[in-house]
């Protein structure tokens, strides 16, 4: 028994919408309840895990505002009436990682019967970012319970402090102006992977199993530097990761991966989810896939 994925999505940014990020989760957020069968007024928790925004926005949580403009029990909750729970966390790559960790918790002690995780990267809009490096798309995953053997496992953490050498976003003004700029090393990939394979090792020696035990390993970053170095780490064939079709998405990263993994798989399916980001954070948990799991790209 666990947390499964009922529905997830996938949305890219067209011309109007590659500025903002609230735009992106929220039509990510939409069109998976839509798919799924489900109103919004269903959702019991909402958790975005977005990092870039509109305007560089640092007040309200987007994820209010995404619980807004989606309609889940926008206004103020009622005695003994349904409400929706929702706030923002902020763990980049590792962001959905987390998020399905939280839902879970919330699942396993039925509190919550449905949980929605949405997630957006955009451009903060024009002079508020140098070189910005990641795609503007928005990601959204369904979740609920079984109490068959499918779901969610036990999330794995590694923390290995690098004071901001690999990987570094910072604020800071210029001309009166909030300007978003980037950094990152030469060693990002070697070092993320580094973390990656040893969370993963982890993840399957409590487990009890080993990689030929896993049907697909679902990877992110997409960095094509970052795979590579993993699958090396791992002792396997880099095709064995999958990864987003994009290397330059960031929070909806791994949901686009496993988009790809519930493609080819068959329920039962055992699959390794491995996040690794700024930190360096890394994560890892085992996944059974559900027989009802549907994705939108």
């Amino acid at each position: 028994m666990g947390t499964v994925i009922e529905q997830l999505d996938v949305t890219r940014a067209g011309w109007r919408t590659r500025h903002s990020a609230l735009h992106l989760a929220v039509s990510a957020a939409k069109t998976c309840l839509h798919r799924a069968g489900r109103e919004p007024d269903d959702v019991d928790l909402l958790i975005n895990t977005g990092i870039y925004r509109d305007k560089n926005l640092a007040e309200p949580a987007l994820a209010a505002l995404i619980q807004e403009d989606v309609g889940a029990n926008p206004e103020d909750p009622h005695e003994d009436a349904h409400g929706t729970f929702s706030f923002d966390i902020a763990n980049g790559t590792c962001g959905i990682l987390t998020a399905l960790q939280i839902v879970d918790g919330f699942l396993r002690s039925h509190t919550i019967d449905c949980a929605l995780v949405v997630t957006s990267d955009a451009d903060p809009g024009r002079g508020m970012s140098e070189h910005f490096p990641f795609s503007p798309v928005g990601a959204a995953l369904l979740c609920d319970w079984t109490e068959d053997d499918f779901g969610l496992g036990r999330v794995h953490w590694l923390n290995i402090p690098d004071d901001g050498e690999n990987f570094r976003a910072t604020v800071g003004l210029d001309d009166a102006r909030n300007v978003l700029r980037f950094s990152e090393s030469a060693a990002m990939d070697v070092q993320f992977a580094a973390a990656g394979a040893q969370v993963a090792q982890r993840c399957l020696a409590e487990a009890s199993l080993g990689l030929s035990d896993v049907d697909m390993i679902v990877a992110s970053p997409a960095r094509p530097g970052y795979r590579a170095a993993l699958a090396a780490k791992l002792g396997i064939p880099v095709e064995r990761i999958t990864v987003a079709d994009d290397e330059r998405m960031h929070t909806a990263s791994l949901v686009s991966a496993l988009s790809g993994a519930a493609e080819e798989l068959s329920p039962g399916a055992r699959i390794l989810l491995v996040a690794v980001g700024a930190g360096v954070t890394a994560g890892a948990a085992l996944y059974r896939q559900a027989p009802n799991l549907v994705s939108q790209r």
